[in-house]
């Protein structure tokens, strides 16, 4: 049987690296493919440019600003969509004051605060209890260096423009897993659940001890559930 193509969606300002785990685990199950979203600042450029590179049919997995995407590309060729997973993320568009957040946020960026922005953000991102883990904090800061500050003003910009995907919910067809950690501050699980709830014969999981970062948290457990979403019927 033809394994099928899984493309998978950093979340800001995060690149392939998020994705390492799903990536090594799940290769006998599905060719795996990590799209760099850094060259384009807004929701719709990233859609399409996932969109120019895939192959007729795929499967679709999306963290956090991913996720974004991913309901993007849902609108925009559904039927190319074989199934989606939507990672600690949400449908909702950006809040006046989380857009004034960002705005202060990429100006400081581009004051030479780049870093210290990032390790204040870095609190947010992950489960408290993983603060201590270096190794993760490491592999966290190191894709942000990667990105770099254009590339995290581009995606800030993506996230501020991004349209509100409450209304197309109930169009999505395709199998759907929506997973959130358990204690994730930015996308709280309270939006997956409006997303779960609004997406017909979506399945909701709430990953325990962990935060917004999934898939680097408790990649074992994101990993299995991914595993056993690509190969229900």
């Amino acid at each position: 049987m033809t394994r099928p193509t899984l493309i998978l969606l950093p979340g800001m300002p995060l690149d392939a690296a998020l994705w390492e785990h799903q990536t090594r685990h799940l290769a006998d199950v599905a060719e795996t493919r990590v799209a760099d979203l850094t060259a384009h600042d807004s929701v719709g450029a990233m859609a399409d440019s996932v969109l120019a590179g895939a192959p007729a049919r795929f499967a679709l997995g999306g963290l956090s600003m991913g996720g974004y995407v991913a309901l993007e590309i849902l609108r925009r060729a559904p039927e190319r969509v074989e199934r989606v997973a939507l990672l600690d993320t949400s449908a909702r568009p950006d809040s006046p004051e989380q857009t004034a957040n960002r705005r202060d946020a990429v100006a400081l960026a581009r004051k030479g605060k780049y870093r210290q922005v990032m390790r204040a953000g870095l609190a947010r991102l992950v489960h408290p209890d993983r603060l201590g883990d270096q190794g993760l904090v490491d592999a966290v800061l190191a894709q942000m260096d990667r990105v770099g500050v254009e590339g995290y003003a581009r995606e800030q910009t993506a996230i501020m423009t991004r349209p509100d995907s409450r209304p197309g919910l109930g169009t999505i067809r395709c199998p759907t897993l929506v997973l959130c950690g358990r204690e994730d501050a930015l996308t709280p699980p309270v939006l997956h659940e409006e997303m779960a709830g609004a997406i017909p014969g979506a399945r909701l999981v709430l990953i325990e001890q962990c935060g917004h970062l999934s898939a680097m948290e408790q990649p074992q457990a994101v990993t299995a559930l991914l595993r056993d979403w690509l190969l229900r019927g």
